[in-house]
């Protein structure tokens, strides 16, 4: 057999397993429970956000109609006017704001135990680790008592203070840190550049996956934050979005539309956050070592 007959004979594969032939004869059944899937997961959002533009009578409606047959913002009005939700939505955003100053702590943290080696540092690691088994209500009373003594109890830096650092994070920022090439940081320490220079310019920047991924669940954390604002805020001028609504649950009992347009104001940037930072998070959580 000549060489040109050898080139041209196709190459063959192993045969397809039965498992990958059903995947590839019916990728719309696939598909089909996805979109199921997905409806059903959805549902009581939409079924939230359509409830908040009814009127009061067509939300007690029964059987309930799925669209409104007339929408109004009358609610969302009503909670920022008259019950003083526009107060407790800047008490939450700035809450978060300063929660945000906790990601720089943690990526440093992060990277000093990814790059860096000095004594103890495994054992001070499994510390902070350690601390991830320990419930938030077991150290609720003596935060309490320290930020008491440090005056900043009703006050909105004592409400996100205790959140501004979390093992979890320094544990996401110190695994992917790892994955960061030595190489360029010690090429850039031969240039001259410092160390702070150097987490600014290089390891920063290369650490946007999980950055992103740390942004939205520190949003998450200082947006839901409820029981701690309930216990070191005496001050109802200092109560969060979550806190609000509970109160509102206690005033408003027999108004599904104002309730649901509470509600609605307390997932609805939770959801805009996720939806912006979706690409990043999925990235981050990969490239992390997090399955």
């Amino acid at each position: 057999m000549s060489s040109t007959e050898t080139l041209a004979r196709p190459v063959v594969t192993p045969a397809a397993t039965p498992a990958r032939r059903r995947r590839r004869r019916h990728p719309w059944v696939t598909g089909v429970v996805l979109s199921v899937g997905a409806l059903a997961t959805a549902f009581p959002f939409a079924w939230m956000i359509v409830s908040a533009l009814k009127p009061r009578r067509e939300s007690m409606a029964y059987p309930p109609h799925l669209l409104p047959q007339q929408l109004t913002l009358q609610y969302f009005t009503q909670l920022v006017q008259q019950l003083d939700f526009g107060r407790y939505l800047l008490n939450t955003l700035a809450v978060v704001l300063i929660s945000m100053v906790g990601l720089l702590l943690m990526a440093m943290a992060g990277y000093g135990f990814a790059k860096f080696t000095f004594r103890g540092k495994e054992p001070i690691f499994f510390l902070v680790l350690t601390t991830m088994m320990i419930p938030v209500q077991v150290t609720m009373i003596p935060t309490y008592l320290i930020l008491n003594g440090m005056g900043l109890t009703n006050t909105l830096v004592g409400i996100a203070l205790p959140t501004l650092v979390s093992a979890f994070g320094v544990f996401l920022f110190r695994q992917f840190m790892t994955t960061i090439p030595t190489e360029v940081i010690e090429a850039a320490r031969i240039d001259g550049a410092g160390e702070g220079r150097i987490f600014a310019r290089i390891v920063l920047p290369m650490s946007r996956p999980i950055l992103a991924v740390q942004v939205v669940l520190t949003f998450i954390t200082g947006w839901n934050s409820f029981l701690w604002p309930l216990v070191i805020a005496s001050d109802q001028n200092l109560y969060t979005l979550s806190v609000g609504i509970a109160l509102l649950n206690q005033q408003v009992a027999t108004n599904p539309s104002l309730q649901m347009a509470a509600a609605s104001l307390m997932v609805v940037p939770v959801l805009v956050v996720f939806v912006v930072f979706q690409r990043h998070i999925v990235q981050g959580f990969a490239l992390s070592g997090l399955k």
